[in-house]
């Protein structure tokens, strides 16, 4: 009788293990060692920020009295970076940055070369089609401001 008591050593119940016991132990060894929890802390970190911070740049459109003033903030970016493409009632402002470093030093014989290059880019629509030659941009202290004037369209006579 008193090997049937819960607090005896000799009960067949406690001695018995879970079925997935040690299965369940060496999974969980598993994603905890060093290169798997790198990997996975990673996989985390790209899913809170999944684009890096100069991926992209702020844009604001305003819509005045007669024109639409878009603004982008471009900080550390030169004009010659700088491409806008309007195509109907979209205009795109994109980046480009090329940047090749090379340095050479003949006494010892060291060469190092490094290239960079980052491509961002923002597509904003308007709700009528743009007027390519009517568009005025300017960049002045990293600040691009893009003036689109509002175009007025035909007025349609419906009939009786």
């Amino acid at each position: 009788m008193s090997s049937m008591l819960p607090g005896n050593q000799n009960n067949p119940k406690k001695s018995k293990q879970e079925p997935f016991g040690d299965l369940i132990k060496s999974m969980n060894n598993f994603f905890n060692e060093k290169p798997i929890r790198g990997f996975l802390q990673s996989i985390d970190d790209f899913f809170n920020s999944p684009f890096p911070s100069g991926a992209s740049f702020h844009v604001e459109t305003i819509k005045t009295g007669n024109e639409y003033l878009i603004t982008a903030e471009l900080p550390d970016v030169t004009r010659d970076q700088i491409h806008l493409n309007a195509f109907g009632n979209y205009l795109t402002i994109s980046i480009e940055n090329n940047e090749l470093v090379t340095e050479a030093n003949d006494k010892n014989q060291i060469y190092r070369r490094k290239q960079y290059y980052q491509q961002s880019s923002r597509t904003i629509a308007l709700p009528q089609p743009i007027n390519e030659k009517k568009i005025k941009a300017s960049y002045r202290d990293g600040l691009l401001q893009i003036r689109i004037p509002q175009e007025k369209g035909k007025i349609i006579e419906i009939d009786d």
